[in-house]
């Protein structure tokens, strides 16, 4: 939204992986103008904010090929609200610069409400050849600069820093915590953020506090926003076992209080609003997404748009003008992919905007119900079930769906993927299996990988607990997953062969190992030690060492350009299988990485995985 609130910026898929920018007005004098396209081949237009009423600025991604690997970029540009005088809004590099910028910055503070067209960036500095150049830059790090969006002027607030992985300002301008990341001698990522702080009107930095990420998960309080008014930070932090919102007081009496924790979850998100991103509540799950709203008129108001959409219980902000007076909200179900909705606090009027997916208007939605099942030392797994619409529930053909990560869960709301099992036919399960996150430490483990046998144990125990309620027929079930939840489907395949009567693993993890290997280069030795454990646990855990275990058949999806697990893990895991004389289908999709985000290939993936269920379980 517009800083004066008249305006909103709207992005839109296109056919294949192309997106098109879009304004309208929000009085409804006109209706959606594209000012941009992007093909997605190779740029990707990923979001827009508004720098002034008449100004935007937006994000690319680009994944390009040097030599024969394959980096990911980022670069950002603005633009008018019609469409002209497009400027680079990353710092370009010279024929001088000794490297490549990946990233192009990122805007930390739009400055409030001035809405003058600067922002503070941040971004990272290359150093310059300084042979036969008087005038070379040669400090190297991340450095944070006043960049103005409409002449591209720029001047210096932060210096270039080594070691400074970020910073946070207080919303008006101010930089107040940096985190620095410290590294091996190689040059490799340690296990751990220190953060620093300034007090008001300083430009001494103090020590705040140290944040360790072992094996996936944060240890300690990490710095998220700061409240100008108040003087203090908030961030997480967690106390026996669970996450919760804490503050800390920036006057250098680094008073630490408790803001808001809950006994059965881990808080995950602050809630921030308007251009400052003011901290205004926090949110959790449960069985459902739910928030506690700070501030009084937001609380309010939150109470009265529950019962305003009864229908779409998931609401949160999205966006608000610079006096917050209007603000962009988001309503969504698990039957009810999502709709934008306007809301003018003066008036106390509630409009619809635009919803996320109209092509489901005429399709009957599954509903998902939160369910959970124990494992087989009894303890209680919790999860999500949804079942084809108007189907009694009893001898279908299943699915069990485990999530990616493994530091994530599955949540209650609409989702594309068991939606379009439950509407061919399939009962769907999603178990949030202990690796997930959201349960708290105990729940966590060692994480997914090092703690592999406990969350697969719990996926197969989820197919069990299927057959025994009488809802799969043990013939036709199967098991599907992206990323970490693909090695889930595939590891599975070599711990109880029988169990599922197909696999299928999109972008999937094969081998630890290979992994590690892909991520050596920017993590120390000890971090990946927490996150993959021994040689031991690779050689048991890793599903591409055991493909002569395998009886289901198999089908294989992934895209060359993946930055997140290599194509190479798919690669090896279908020769291995070909060599060991199982049956394997394995589709590469070219240009396309992790996500796959492209409507021809999903659909084209969509459609391949139904009919190899189908064949396969005999349907």
């Amino acid at each position: 939204m517009s800083p004066d609130g008249k305006s909103l910026a709207v992005i839109q898929p296109t056919a294949g992986r192309g997106a098109v920018l879009s304004v309208v007005a929000m009085d409804g004098s006109t209706g959606l103008k594209p000012i941009l396209r992007s093909s997605g081949n190779p740029e990707r237009l990923q979001y827009c904010r508004w720098s002034t009423n008449t100004r935007l600025v937006c994000g690319l991604y680009v994944i390009d090929q040097i030599g024969t690997s394959f980096y990911g970029f980022t670069r950002l540009f603005s633009l008018n609200s019609d469409g002209s005088d497009q400027k680079l809004l990353s710092a370009r590099a010279n024929q001088y610069s000794l490297g490549i910028a990946l990233g192009g910055g990122g805007v930390i503070d739009w400055l409030g409400e001035k809405g003058d067209g600067s922002a503070l960036m941040q971004r990272y500095v290359l150093p310059e050849m300084t042979t036969g150049h008087l005038t070379a830059q040669t400090s190297e790090g991340l450095a944070v600069e006043r960049v103005d969006t409409r002449t591209l002027e720029r001047t210096m607030v932060e210096q270039p820093r080594g070691g400074v992985a970020g910073y946070i300002t207080d919303g008006r301008g101010v930089v107040r915590i940096m985190a620095r990341r410290p590294t091996t001698t190689l040059g490799q990522s340690k296990d751990r953020y220190d953060f620093l702080y300034r007090r008001k009107g300083s430009r001494e930095w103090l020590p705040l506090t140290t944040v360790t990420v072992s094996g996936g998960r944060a240890k300690g309080f990490e710095p998220e926003a700061v409240d100008p008014d108040l003087d203090v930070v908030y961030g997480l932090d967690s106390s026996g076992g669970r996450i919760g919102v804490y503050s800390i007081a920036l006057d250098g009496s680094m008073t630490k209080k408790l803001v808001f924790e809950r006994p059965d979850a881990d808080v995950d998100q602050l809630v921030q609003v308007g251009r400052q991103s003011r901290v205004v509540g926090a949110s959790w799950v449960t069985d459902k997404r739910e928030t506690a709203m700070f501030d009084p008129p937001l609380k309010s108001f939150a109470t009265s748009l529950s019962k305003a959409l009864p229908g779409a219980p998931l609401a949160s902000f999205v966006d608000a003008s610079a006096d917050e007076q209007k603000l962009v909200m988001f309503a969504g179900a698990d039957t009810d992919p999502g709709r934008f909705y306007l809301f003018d606090r003066a008036s106390k009027k509630l409009a619809e905007i635009l919803p996320i997916r109209p092509q489901l208007a005429s399709v009957k939605l599954a509903s998902v119900k939160p369910i959970s099942f124990p494992a087989a030392d009894g303890t209680m797994v919790p999860g999500y079930l949804t079942l084809p619409p108007g189907s009694d529930g009893k001898g279908l053909p299943a699915i069990v769906l485990p999530h990616g990560g493994p530091w994530a869960r599955d949540e209650w709301n609409f989702d594309w993927l068991p939606q379009f099992f439950a509407n061919r036919g399939y009962a769907v399960l999603q178990p949030n299996y202990r690796g997930s996150t959201g349960y708290g430490d105990s729940w966590f483990q060692q994480n997914g990988f090092r703690s592999w046998k406990t969350a697969v144990g719990d996926i197969d125990d989820g197919g069990r607990w299927l057959v025994k309620q009488g809802i799969a027929d043990p013939a036709k079930m199967a098991i599907v997953g992206w990323s970490y939840g693909g090695y889930a489907a595939l590891q599975s395949g070599a711990v109880d062969p029988t169990l599922f009567k197909a696999i299928v693993a999109v972008a999937p993890v094969t081998d630890f190992e290979m992994l590690r290997e892909e991520w050596k280069g920017d993590s120390s030795p000890a971090s990946l030690d927490q996150t993959f454990g021994t040689r031991v646990t690779a050689e048991e855990g890793s599903p591409a060492r055991h493909a002569d275990r395998f009886a289901a058949p198999v089908l294989l999806f992934h895209g060359d350009r993946d930055q997140n697990v290599s194509i190479r893990e798919s690669q090896l895991m279908a020769s291995r299988l070909r060599g060991a004389g199982k049956p394997v289908q394995f589709v590469e999709y070219k240009g396309l990485d992790h996500q796959l985000d492209d409507d021809a290939a999903r659909t084209d993936l969509l459609d391949k995985t139904d009919v190899f269920l189908r064949t396969t379980m005999k349907m």
